[in-house]
């Protein structure tokens, strides 16, 4: 008996609640996917940008946006600098600490790479950075105007770099420099306080559990853990302000010079700050968890992660309050430390670890005005959340949720999946992105034991529905200033910045993008009768290349998969000719060649009751 053709069509979205049986006609998994009008096609790639070097570090932060002249600006930060890209060029904007002109202080072996310097109480640790500048060439070395990391420390006055030219000749004390050292590398991993400081020394009763003089704390014993380092960025304007958890303000002048000049420090900004964002309109600069304002400690004050200060009204450098500046701080409740914020309608959204805040500008005389939103509803990163159409959207610690007026819980039909997912030692790498092309809210995420962001998960709220995949994007900027989404990536290869999504691209830098969506298991009667199918009518748009086509059918839901050959589907394709059995079946469609971009209609497939067993 010839089989009839019946239409299948599957909801949009991912659905990975419960389990692929119980899905039925839903779409279960997927990857590089997105729906429009209900129907799914693959996600554009990217390119990397011509920036003639990768950068150090993974991004922490970045921002997008076009100068007075119109140049197309980017900065962005990471654990070890901060860096400007303008045009095809990548600068190092990262800030000088402090500089120091030394003679006699060098020392080379012939035939090595490594160069000892002496600067007695440098304060160094393996990891910085030093650029050398007024440097005197010396044993075929040179460092004039180099920037090296520091591989090893010997001892409080000196430490070793790696250069590329071998030394020539053996000497000690020579040469000249003036060393300038770069603001201290932060963590790009959650690690253990492990110093000698970490853990109380000869705390324990039993001997041979006490720490002798010279001997650091074992992993996990001291219950200290230094932070991933994050940076928080926003313009000034034209200008960049920024700052390093645990750092000051930085300001970087993008008009100084026709090649960006470093980032310098506010001075009379607070010396340790969370977090900023500037406040739109009234222009204030805002730290949050930083230090509280003291008459005889104006900057460093005592250090609360619950505080909330601001400057003078269109003053970045005036923090201290009085009756003729708007500078002030307020101390937030509900939590334990303020995590981020984010400028949405009327007001700036901040978040606690445990609560929302609205800091909502009042005039004088108390500046602004807080009010608590919501409690129970904390933000997992500094990154985590973003406004879109005056809503603002962010990941909690076991849901997604957003705020227009009230706080509610997103419907999230993936939210088991992506939380079961998520490496949430590194909670703090969350970073949320918009990409309002499609109306879609990303989240780059660490999946598993991943210590970087290698998975994203995207929101969709005009059409409501969810999807997720594989992504080396850390950090993720919207289109309106390069004209596609811009992001910094990780791989194998370096560190780069991407446009991303640019039109008619469809490869990862030149690579085939491993995009497929798959259907839950379907059914006929209920289960009742076994199915047979022998022939599918595709409904597809595609260019380019080809796409793949499976299908995969079990006899209960926990029985052994029988899995049909991969059929090519090209834009010749009119059925597919096929034989297979199941109580039940899930359908699979991927992209089949390099550079194709495709869109899935309905399925009609032949199909038929083939007994009950």
């Amino acid at each position: 008996m010839a089989t009839r053709l019946a239409k299948f069509e599957f909801q949009q979205g991912f659905h990975r609640e419960t389990t692929a049986y119980a899905e039925g006609q839903r779409w279960f998994d997927g990857n590089y996917v997105r729906f429009r009008s209900g129907r799914p096609e693959n996600i554009r790639g990217y390119e990397t940008r011509a920036l003639g070097a990768t950068f150090d570090g993974s991004a922490r932060d970045l921002i997008v946006y076009s100068d007075s002249n119109s140049k197309k600006r980017a900065v962005f930060g990471t654990p070890e600098k901060l860096y400007a890209h303008e045009g095809d060029q990548l600068f190092d904007i990262t800030p000088i600490t402090t500089a120091v002109t030394l003679s006699n202080v060098f020392g080379t072996s012939s035939g090595s790479t490594r160069v000892c310097c002496s600067d007695n109480g440098h304060g160094r640790v393996v990891g910085d950075y030093v650029l050398f500048t007024s440097a005197a060439t010396f044993n075929n070395v040179s460092l004039q105007g180099n920037t090296y990391k520091i591989v090893s420390v010997d001892s409080a006055n000196v430490f070793t770099i790696s250069v590329t030219d071998a030394a020539n000749a053996t000497g000690s004390d020579v040469g000249s420099a003036t060393f300038k050292y770069y603001i201290p590398t932060g963590n790009s991993v959650a690690v253990a306080g492990l110093g000698y400081g970490a853990a109380k020394y000869q705390a324990t009763v039993c001997a041979s559990q006490t720490r002798a003089w010279n001997q650091p704390a074992s992993a996990g014993s001291s219950g200290i853990v230094f932070n991933v380092t994050q940076w928080s960025l926003d313009n000034w304007g034209e200008d960049v302000v920024a700052n390093r958890s645990g750092s000051n303000i930085f300001y970087f002048d993008s008009d100084a010079s026709v090649s960006p000049t470093r980032a310098t420090s506010v001075t009379t900004s607070p010396v340790s700050s969370n977090s900023i964002i500037v406040s739109p309109n009234d222009r204030h600069l805002i730290c949050l968890g930083t230090n509280e304002f003291s008459p005889t400690a104006t900057v460093s004050g005592t250090f609360n992660p619950m505080l909330v200060r601001w400057s003078d009204q269109d003053d970045r450098t005036n923090w201290v309050p009085s009756v003729s500046s708007t500078a002030g701080e307020v101390v937030l409740t509900d939590g334990t430390k303020i995590i981020g914020a984010v400028r949405s309608k009327n007001a700036i959204n901040i978040w606690t670890d445990n609560a929302l805040w609205l800091m909502e500008f009042a005039g004088p005389p108390f500046t602004f005005r807080f009010t608590q939103a919501g409690t129970n509803c904390g933000m997992v990163g500094q990154h985590a959340g973003i406004d879109f159409g005056g809503v603002t959207y962010w990941m909690g610690f076991d849901n997604f949720h957003k705020f227009s007026g009230q706080v509610e819980d997103i419907n999230c039909t993936v939210r088991r999946f992506i939380f079961d997912d998520i490496n949430r030692d590194y909670y703090t790498k969350v970073f949320a992105g918009l990409n309002s092309e499609f109306n879609e809210i990303i989240w780059l995420y660490p999946s598993g034991t991943n210590t970087e962001c290698n998975k994203y998960v995207i929101y969709n709220p005009i059409d409501d529905y969810w999807v997720y995949g594989e992504m080396i994007f850390t950090t993720f900027a919207d289109k309106e200033v390069f004209g596609n989404t811009i992001t910094t990536g990780v791989t194998a290869a370096g560190n780069n910045i991407y446009n991303n999504e640019p039109v008619s691209v469809f490869t990862g830098s030149g690579e085939t993008l491993p995009s497929f969506v798959e259907s839950g298991d379907f059914d006929i009667d209920d289960g009742n009768a076994i199915m047979f199918m022998n022939r599918i009518i595709p409904d597809y748009d595609l260019s380019g290349g080809k796409i793949k086509m499976k299908f995969t059918t079990k006899k209960y839901p926990e029985s052994t998969e029988t899995v049909t050959k991969e059929f090519d589907i090209t834009n010749t394709t009119e059925k597919v000719n096929f034989r297979s059995r199941g109580r039940q079946a899930k359908v699979r469609v991927s992209c089949g060649s390099n550079n194709t971009s495709w869109r899935w209609g309905a399925i009609r497939l032949g199909i038929q009751g083939d007994g009950a067993r």
